[in-house]
């Protein structure tokens, strides 16, 4: 029994192969997203009425710095992934997904980059 559609068999076009790995890195980044932010949240309640150089000395340690980075890192993930499922499902013109696809990528690349470079510089001193 054949359960393509007329169309389907007369475009001969399948999966594209790229939803599964899609939907799971959307769920692990989120997954991740909740532990390295409620870490987060503990961080900086525990450094509430801290003076800048504790909060200094505390966010450039190794532990909260490579934590602090894989947020960042998991965060600017997720939020790509899901502004790029906004834009292909709500964005009709070819020429404006394409643009909007673009500046979602570089705004997600802008946003990291400027993040970690803070986290680094507050490591490794000014």
């Amino acid at each position: 029994m054949n359960m393509r559609t007329p169309l389907k068999n007369a475009r001969r076009l399948g999966s594209a192969k790229e939803g599964a790995d899609h939907f799971w890195m959307q769920r692990v980044t989120a997954v991740a997203n909740l532990f390295l932010g409620l870490y987060l949240v503990w961080l900086v309640a525990s450094l509430a009425g801290a003076d800048y150089a504790t909060v200094k000395e505390a966010l450039g340690g190794p532990v909260n710095a490579i934590l602090l980075l894989l947020l960042i890192v998991s965060a600017t993930m997720h939020m790509r992934l899901g502004m790029q499922v906004i834009v292909e499902d709500y964005v009709t013109g070819e020429g404006a997904k394409i643009v909007c696809l673009l500046a979602n990528n570089f705004f997600a690349i802008l946003v990291a980059a400027a993040s970690v470079w803070a986290i680094l510089k507050l490591s490794f001193g000014s």
